[in-house]
């Protein structure tokens, strides 16, 4: 797949270029995206990519789910795997792109990863390699330290799965418009025309988790995108219907294991 990009620090810079083709196990470009709720149309190439944002909040959907990559964390997508992404403010990041069989203990499904202060400055270093980087040799070696980087990597849990039955999708598309609904489970399942048992049931086949678990979950991810942008606790927790800032506070740390204030500053 030719990849096109608004900017890059690469020793040997191109507007576009096929990353599939490079004669190299990984292609590694620092790309900046100017512009205001972007988007890169759905597609997929042949080497898995791993996008890890320096600034910015970038949002990569496939068909089973969202994953939202705010700053300091990095989100892997297996090779031929069609996604689109998105952002809605100016984005930086680095894209890697790595080729099938480099190793064996890297991710085989999309996941979001936390990122070392190792791992990123090993990135932030092979972003200034040329094209062509020699395989033998210092260049060689630290590409295979960051591999070895990659695979060991924790997965941070910042996916929104999605289901594929049109009334649960009904569902997800209210839930996403309008999150801070408060209404029951059973007044949910009236909307789509389901029983809630019915409803309960089906979510827990199509995604795994149940209805209050989504919407957590959900919360989560929408209170990250605001609160890596300097968003108050108080202010994001009151728009998502909470009482009070306490109240979510609880819900964000049952569902990341952590509260949010401790949670940013790991990833700063």
């Amino acid at each position: 797949m030719s990849v096109s990009l608004s900017a890059t620090s690469r020793s040997q810079p191109s507007a576009t270029f096929d990353v599939d083709n490079v004669p190299r196990p990984v292609v590694l470009l620092n790309a900046t995206v100017a512009s205001q709720n972007w988007e890169y149309a759905r597609h997929s190439h042949r080497r898995a990519q791993l996008f890890y944002t320096l600034r910015g909040i970038l949002n990569c959907e496939i068909e089973q789910g969202v994953w939202i990559v705010p700053p300091q964390c990095a989100v892997w997508i297996p090779g031929n795997l069609p996604h689109v992404a998105r952002g809605t403010e100016e984005t930086e990041c680095y894209c890697l792109f790595i080729e099938p069989g480099t190793a064996a203990n890297l991710p085989q499904s999309c996941c979001t990863i936390a990122v070392s202060p190792l791992l990123r400055e090993l990135m932030q270093k092979a972003t200034q390699f040329p094209e062509l980087y020699a395989e033998e040799g210092r260049e060689g070696r630290l590409i295979a330290t960051l591999i070895d980087e990659i695979s060991a990597a924790p997965a941070e849990g910042l996916n929104l799965p999605m289901p594929k039955d049109a009334r649960l999708k009904r569902l997800t598309t209210l839930l996403l418009a309008n999150p801070s609904d408060k209404i029951r489970l059973r007044e949910w399942a009236t909307r789509i025309g389901m029983s809630e048992r019915n409803m309960s049931r089906l979510l827990m086949q199509e995604i795994g988790m149940s209805f209050g678990r989504w919407r957590r979950q959900l919360h989560v991810i929408l209170s990250l995108q605001r609160l890596s942008q300097g968003e108050s606790v108080q202010t994001v927790a009151l728009d998502l219907g909470y009482e009070n800032a306490s109240g979510f506070v609880t819900m964000f740390r049952k569902a990341v294991g952590k509260p949010p204030a401790r949670y940013l500053a790991e990833h700063e």
